[in-house]
């Protein structure tokens, strides 16, 4: 059985992505900051919960300890936890979103290696965004090209750069970032726009089913492989 661990799981497309990998036969870990709401989500989809704060080291270690003790491996990762740091900006807001976004990525992908590397299928996926794309927002046909999220689109840069370079420092574990799409989730709702959870939560699954030979060091949405 597939062993999968999604940061950020209790809700939004975590949530969803959790569900549908559930239904495909996957052991799954909801990873969460706050336990009462995790363990609720997990008893709601069936899934197993582990305590992680992917902006705390000693979370994260003790999260992938769990997973070590209970499974042996780690066969997916989905690294889906973020934020948006819509708004101001200023230093420590900055440190906040890039600690979430990008330095989470490492910190939960560090303490993860090892699990994968006893893996026969290790795939790692990391939620990006196309507002970290240059080609994109520089591009006026885009709705990305208006967007003021200075903070989130640079930290999702940087996600994206992490993927290709952890692709080409661990070839034998594939790692491909995505753009789910516009999602009517909790980090939307000021701007009340997005499409149906489900619908981008696909895409993640996608990528987190991908076989031995598929790519890696990819930045995808629904369409394919997304410049940038």
């Amino acid at each position: 059985m597939t062993v999968t661990l999604i940061t950020g799981a209790n809700k939004g497309i975590g949530f969803e992505t959790a569900r549908q990998l559930l239904d495909l036969g996957h052991t799954v870990y909801v990873g969460a900051r706050d336990p009462e709401r995790g363990e609720k989500a997990a008893a709601t989809l069936g899934a197993k919960f582990v305590q992680l704060d992917v902006t705390d080291d000693a979370s994260v270690r003790d999260a992938l300890a769990a997973i070590d003790a209970a499974e042996g491996r780690l066969d997916v990762l989905v690294n889906n936890a973020g934020v948006l740091g819509d708004g101001p900006i200023d230093g420590p807001k900055a440190l906040w979103v890039f600690d979430t976004n990008a330095v989470g990525i490492v910190r939960v992908t560090e303490a993860a290696l090892p699990l994968l590397g006893r893996s026969a299928n290790p795939t790692v996926v990391n939620v990006s965004s196309s507002v970290g794309s240059f080609w994109v927002v520089n591009n006026p046909d885009r709705p990305e090209y208006g967007m003021p999220l200075a903070l989130y689109a640079a930290s999702k840069a940087a996600a994206t750069m992490l993927t290709v370079q952890y692709a080409k420092a661990h070839p034998g574990i594939r790692f491909n970032a995505l753009e789910p799409g516009t999602t009517a989730t909790d980090m939307t709702a000021a701007f009340g726009i997005g499409r149906p959870v489900e619908e981008s939560a696909a895409i993640v699954v996608r990528l987190a089913t991908l076989g031995p030979d598929g790519p890696t060091g990819t930045l995808q949405d629904e369409n394919g492989v997304l410049p940038w």
